[in-house]
């Protein structure tokens, strides 16, 4: 047998398998074509594609949660070894210790675990090593006692045959079950908004639970909406072993515990979790805990130091590091990392583009004349006002409204009126107005359903009831919610496709949680990106080192006794007077709110859109901030230093897809220059024409002017009418469609007949037909 000559798929079959399958290895533990990743989602226009997935050849699993090694076939015409470097890439992604190479040979075996000498060697065929050798190999080196054995072994969750853990979650259960194990009572897990926090954290005490090394546990979160959403998603497996403490009432009966840190604190009943005793919980897991208990002088930290003996586990998106406040001294570094720039690279996060809008009140700044009174008489101090003003200092009444109008006529324009949408406000006085004036905007949706609009503040019972319905991604309302701080964290709210930043954000950690609650993927639902509008340069923090970085330095948002955030800032010139109440604001009537400094409501001056730019996020992850000409001009040299670099290129391509896909690759736009530039043209004149500075023709006068050059005068009278309907077709949707041989299915081209009679038929066989669509791409694109 010439094995030169065999696919590499053949080779698998016929030598690799069979060699892996003689060493034990069940046909449950060989997983062949093992998704790791889904592929990065790239969004273009108003629709999106999916980069290739990564894939390795074969993971071979001790147990279901325990993949042990990883194998990377290539084809005879390859060396053993070939392959190692992308095998060691998934390798380290997956944590997996035992990495092998083969080409049908033999194989090439790389111990990643051991430190002194040869990492790696050949073997034979017949010496694939079995689950047991390398189990062994591995808890050797670990030193794993079998009371350590057994809990590692125990098996995640796996009734719910429609969800398992990702790669990433299963290397936080798997590192966390080991730490505990190994006794670290201080664990941190750093995770991305949208990566499944809650479900990994569920994993973790499953295993540890059902093995026995921990009987009782808590899990402790600051907001309602994490207690209740965690209790009847996620956690629901438990069933009847488990309670949420509520009314402050202690009942020892249950062995999981879910509570509110107010729950256990708060005035009058301020020691109720010392009705516990500080040994009842061997286990608790902290949501969120970059807030709350991580200020070490904070009551709600007294919760866990009165817990010490237990282990704790902090989940955070954004873990916080400063004078006051550090995650990290209290639970040591994090044992595992996946950010947000990760998930998106990965495909399991939305990624995201940026409509940035300039007004000319914000980009100027605004001063009263000398006198002049606001809507309720008072005079306004004689200043420059700018956005760090607006909303909080002074309100341009005139600006929401042309927020809510600009937001509000995108929405219309491209038919996406029913999508969900979130307004992030100063506060919640700013808030109502933003409501007020979205409803002016949409007056006709309102009156089908009152609903479409609505405020969602901690202040608001009316508002609050509505949550639920709008985290449930079955009901249409509300669609467009209003709010301050309330939704920043915690609500899981996965069709959220619009994020509105009209709201001063200088917390990275803020930052972070709002471009969180776009971030889920539902492709079943069509949700697969989301548009942020930035109404106050709110997106130069994407550039901002900290952003996908493990810790940052700001001030932290404490819910109040209910769970709620205050959606009042913590800034120092907003403190209320004594014996005001943050949660109990005013009405917002006709009248400025009472109890606070005075903010000014100016309703006569005029505002207007300045400069709107859209942007995108490229190939690396980085928000484009170059125009989109310039960044394409860029990206298209460093390919094709020169113009005739390019049109070799594209003349002596097969397909000219393939060119764009390879540009697309490296971050050009296509669709975006085509909105910006011009739906009519294409692709190859965009390039051209931005590029290289020459001037673009429309599809339509390129088709002209093949038909005026009589090109298909050769062909018969049927195959030249069928020409000419494709050459109609290229000017209505450009050259991709003529190198699918699905155009011959639309009309009017089908009305020629089947495809198969088009080709046999009339261009007497798929060879002369092929022949005549090059002639036809070639004299589009003549000189």
């Amino acid at each position: 047998m010439d094995k030169k000559g065999l696919t590499e798929q053949e080779i698998r079959t016929r030598f690799i398998t069979p060699a892996i399958s003689r060493a034990d290895w069940t046909s449950s533990q060989i997983r062949e074509e093992y998704a790791i990743t889904k592929g990065r989602i790239i969004a273009r226009g108003g629709t999106y594609k999916r980069d290739k997935a990564k894939f390795a050849d074969y993971v071979l699993f001790y147990k279901p949660h325990i993949p042990l090694a990883i194998v990377e076939a290539k084809d005879n015409n390859h060396s053993v070894s070939d392959g190692m470097q992308q095998a060691l890439d998934y390798a380290e992604r997956l944590l997996i210790p035992f990495v092998f190479t083969s080409n049908g040979d033999g194989f090439t075996f790389h111990n990643r675990m051991i430190t002194d000498g040869d990492k790696e060697q050949f073997l034979h065929l017949d010496q694939f090593p079995s689950p047991d050798m390398l189990w062994k190999m591995y808890k050797e080196k670990v030193g794993l006692t079998a009371e350590q054995e057994a809990i590692v072994e125990e098996p995640y969750y796996t009734e719910r045959e429609d969800r398992t853990p990702r790669y990433y979650q299963l290397n936080a259960i798997n590192l966390s079950v080991e730490a505990a194990m190994r006794g670290q009572n201080r664990i941190l897990l750093v995770m991305a908004t949208g990566t499944g926090k809650t479900y990994t954290a569920f994993q973790i005490i499953w295993r540890l639970w059902k093995a026995g090394a921990k009987k009782r546990i808590l899990f402790l979160a600051d907001r309602n909406a994490l207690i209740d959403q965690t209790y009847s998603n996620d956690f629901s497996p438990f069933k009847d072993k488990m309670t949420i403490v509520r009314n402050r009432k202690v009942d020892k009966s249950y062995e999981i515990y879910l509570a509110l840190y107010q729950g256990l604190t708060g005035e009058g009943d301020k020691d109720i979790f010392k009705q516990f005793s500080p040994s009842f919980f061997d286990l608790v897991i902290i949501d969120e805990c970059h807030r709350g208990s991580a200020r070490a002088d904070s009551a709600w930290r007294e919760v866990l130091e009165y817990f010490s003996s237990a282990t704790q586990i902090g989940l955070t998106a954004t873990p916080k590091e400063t004078n006051e406040i550090s995650n990290i001294d209290y639970f040591g570094e994090p044992i595992y990392t996946y950010s947000l720039r990760q998930g998106i690279d990965d495909g399991f996060l939305a990624p995201y583009r940026v409509i940035r809008v300039v007004l000319d009140k914000d980009a100027e700044g605004w001063r009263p004349y000398e006198g002049q009174t606001d809507r309720y008489g008072n005079i306004i101090e004689d200043r420059e006002y700018g956005p760090n003003d607006y909303d909080r200092e002074l309100v341009l009444e005139q600006r929401t409204r042309i927020v809510a109008k600009v937001v509000s006529n995108y929405l219309k324009k491209h038919d996406l009126r029913f999508d969900k949408a979130i307004f992030f406000c100063v506060d919640t006085e700013h808030a109502d107005r933003m409501r007020q004036a979205l409803i002016n905007e949409n007056q006709d949706l309102v009156n089908q359903d009152e609903r479409y609009i609505m405020r969602i503040t901690g202040d608001d019972p009316i508002g609050k009831k509505q949550l639920e319905n709008f985290r449930d991604v079955s009901s249409r309302y509300p669609t467009l919610v209003t709010t301050s701080k309330l939704l920043t964290t915690g609500v899981d709210a996965q069709m959220v496709k619009f994020i509105i930043l009209d709201s001063n954000i200088n917390s990275m950690t803020e930052f972070k949680q709002i471009i969180g609650r776009g971030t889920r993927v539902r492709e079943d639902l069509g949700k697969m990106f989301f548009t942020i509008f930035d109404f106050r340069n709110a997106t130069r923090l994407f550039a901002d080192p900290d952003f996908d970085g493990p810790s940052e330095q700001d001030e932290a948002f404490t819910p109040d006794a209910d769970g709620n955030i205050s959606d009042f800032d913590n800034d120092p010139v907003d403190v209320l007077p004594d014996g005001a109440d943050e949660n109990n604001p005013s009405d917002f009537t006709d009248e400025p709110p009472s109890g606070r400094r005075v903010k000014y409501y100016v309703h006569d001056v005029e505002v207007t859109v300045l400069k709107q730019r859209i942007q995108y996020i490229d190939k690396d992850g980085k928000l484009i901030t170059e125009s989109l000409t310039d960044y394409t001009r860029r990206n298209v040299r460093n390919q094709y230093a020169t113009l005739d670099d390019f049109l070799t290129a594209w003349s002596s391509a097969s397909r000219k897809q393939a060119i764009l896909d390879e540009l697309a690759a490296q971050g050009v736009l296509i669709e975006e220059l085509q909105e910006q530039i011009g739906q009519e043209f294409d692709p190859f004149d965009l390039l051209c024409h931005v590029a290289f500075d020459m001037p673009p023709l429309t599809r339509r006068e390129r088709a002209n002017n093949v038909k005026k050059r009589n090109y298909f005068a050769k062909y018969g009278e049927q195959a030249q009418a069928v020409l000419n309907a494709l050459l109609d077709k290229y000017a209505d949707t450009g050259v991709t469609n003529l190198e699918n041989m699905d155009v011959l299915k639309i009309r009017p081209i089908s009305d020629f007949g089947n495809p198969a009679y088009i080709v046999n038929r009339i261009f007497k066989g798929k060879k002369v037909f092929e022949q005549a669509l090059r002639e036809l791409e070639e004299a589009l694109y003549a000189a």
